[in-house]
């Protein structure tokens, strides 16, 4: 999932900030003088990168998933294992069974844009840009990650279906985009009984549900919790979403197969209570706080 959120905050109505004076609540006495608080200016934006970039709040995170062998090492075990559960559903599949299937989410799951990061870098920017995204989307420019062409064509080779589930949103084009990558990156069932695009949601698990009823889903695919069952999209809670998949601790690595993603996703949520939130001087606050938080 990418560029859904912040184009769903868009359509939420704009909070007015309004100061109550003390006086008018009449507590104000001549001896406890009270100072009002200043709301803090959520639109500031002067301490991202500057000048050469270096101070780039990204730079480590994309670099890794650019350079790192332990990035692309992580996609190739967690293929690796999603084969071996697809072989042993085959091994106990009988006559009169639900057919198999997978279901996947596409962006940092099977296929990645790693260059649009590079531009953000190059262009001083450190949040997510739905523009810059969206101009890159119909240039196909993406990759199969590391693994996924195997992995789906043994599941086609062995008829077990692939389903893929993806949130995008490039306007009436979006649908024509997301199947053009399948197509261009040569990957299975790429057709639109097997696709399903959602616009205006990232909340997967009515496609999921559908597709289990007619299908033995054998392994969900996707790089954010939220790609499995939407009760990992939780906001503003870090602790609630950590306990959230605590409680399914068994399934990771079962049902559900999880890839790296360090730039992006649903776990920013919990941090800002958004996906994609905006570059200011509050965020990265927000984000400096996170990341001292007690582990």
């Amino acid at each position: 999932m990418k560029s859904i959120s912040r184009k769903l905050a868009l359509k939420r109505p704009i909070l007015h900030h309004l100061t109550i004076s003390l006086f008018l609540l009449g507590i104000h006495t001549s001896s406890m003088a009270q100072t009002p608080i200043k709301p803090t200016n959520t639109t500031t934006n002067t301490t991202g990168p500057s000048a050469s970039g270096v101070n780039n709040a990204l730079l480590y995170a994309v670099a890794w998933k650019k350079t790192a062998a332990e990035y692309r090492a992580l996609y190739y075990q967690g293929f690796n294992i999603a084969r071996i559960h697809v072989q042993n559903a085959l091994d106990k599949h009988k006559a009169g069974d639900k057919p198999l299937a997978i279901v996947t989410d596409m962006d940092d799951t099977i296929l990645n844009l790693l260059d649009y990061w590079s531009l953000l870098i190059n262009q001083n920017k450190d949040y997510f840009d739905d523009a810059e995204w969206d101009k890159l989307i119909p240039e196909n420019k993406i990759t199969a990650s590391p693994g996924s062409t195997e992995f789906l064509k043994f599941c086609a080779d062995n008829k077990v279906e692939v389903f893929y589930v993806t949130s995008r949103d490039q306007g009436e084009k979006t649908y024509e985009y997301a199947l053009g990558h399948l197509k261009h990156l040569g990957f299975p069932y790429a057709d639109t009984s097997h696709l399903t695009v959602l616009q205006d949601t990232s909340n997967k698990e009515k496609r999921q549900d559908e597709i289990m009823k007619s299908f033995n889903v054998v392994v969900f695919l996707g790089d954010n919790l939220n790609d499995f069952r939407r009760k990992y999209y939780i906001k503003n809670n870090i602790d609630a979403r950590i306990k959230a998949m605590e409680a399914d601790r068994d399934q990771y690595g079962v049902n559900y197969i999880l890839f790296p993603n360090p730039t992006d996703g649903h776990w920013l949520a919990a941090i800002y209570g958004e996906s994609e939130p905006l570059p200011t001087n509050a965020n990265r606050e927000l984000m400096k706080k996170a990341a001292s938080k007690p582990y």
